[in-house]
């Protein structure tokens, strides 16, 4: 199991251990994270799962394919260099300790 922390827009922190081969949305939606739409289900064809990856997290995490990175064009405020759908994000046991922060809402 790898610890996500999704951190709300309010900053109120959810600590969650979620099982290796799931995403990091999945990981948000199976646990009743607010803040995570997820409204495609997990198929990159919108942006209800975006978040801002932690600045310590950045560079440990795979890039986005361009799949991803048109589909952020569509999120609320996205960051050119933080932003990523969590959907996209496969979870494995070096991911353990990963932090992510919420918009103030997803579109």
């Amino acid at each position: 199991m790898a610890k996500i922390t999704y951190v709300e827009h309010n900053g109120t922190r959810h600590e969650i251990e979620v099982k290796p081969g799931l995403t990091v949305m999945e990981g948000a939606r199976d646990n009743g994270v607010p803040g995570i739409d997820a409204d495609c289900g997990g198929a990159c064809a919108c942006s209800t799962c975006h978040v801002y990856i932690d600045e310590a997290w950045i560079d440990r995490l795979p890039k986005p394919l361009p799949t991803e990175t048109d589909m952020l064009d569509f999120a609320w405020e996205p960051d050119p260099v933080k932003s990523r759908l969590t959907c996209q994000i496969r979870v494995t046991p070096d991911l353990d300790g990963l932090v992510v922060h919420l918009p103030e809402k997803q579109i």
